[in-house]
């Protein structure tokens, strides 16, 4: 399917989804999924890998209210500043932000040297089910350069599957709280 954010980077192009389902109501899936990046609330993915190689990485377990609101323009960091001689590390523009259903980040030369969308969506089921998910988009590249890039595309795709999972856990987890506060 067509998502948001697919326009940036027209055909040809090499793309990855994932997703999951989450039994919890999308905006409570929203709030974990706001917050990420190095310096906020982590990225729900293997802590002890990013911070093995220096990322200082470390994943919320709760939702924080400094936390929950993105802009176009705000940046999501993923490498810290001075991170192996990246002198500003590598942080993402936010593009779109369409609360609480979808979450677009770019990535453009000349920051980085290829053209591409990182993006979110939440897709609501019902008030108790949405799936989360997640869609990689970049420009066809060369056959060297796709060769190359490779075990990076590997990597990346086990981290986000993890990333998917880590918000799943933590919003199923919040649900018996939340029905608590209701009774």
């Amino acid at each position: 399917m067509v998502l948001p954010g697919d326009e940036l980077v027209p055909d040809p192009a090499d793309m990855h989804t994932l997703g999951v389902g989450i039994e919890a109501p999308g905006e409570l899936v929203w709030r974990w999924l706001v917050q990420i990046g190095q310096d906020r609330g982590g990225m729900y993915s293997y802590d002890w890998l990013e911070n093995l190689l220096g990322l200082h990485i470390h994943s919320a377990t709760q939702t924080r209210e400094e936390w929950q609101q993105l802009v176009v323009g705000d940046r999501i960091r993923l490498v810290p500043k001075g991170w192996l001689g990246m002198k500003e590390g590598l942080a993402l523009p936010v593009v779109l932000v369409e609360a609480p259903r979808t979450l677009v980040l770019r990535e453009e030369p000349p920051e980085v040297p290829w053209n591409a969308v990182w993006s979110f969506h939440i897709l609501v089921h019902d008030p108790s089910f949405c799936r989360l998910v997640s869609r990689s988009r970049s420009a066809h590249q060369r056959t060297s350069a796709r060769v190359a890039s490779a075990p990076l595309d590997v990597v990346s795709l086990v981290m986000t599957r993890k990333m998917l999972l880590g918000i799943k856990v933590r919003a199923e987890r919040q649900i018996p709280s939340q029905m608590e506060q209701v009774a």
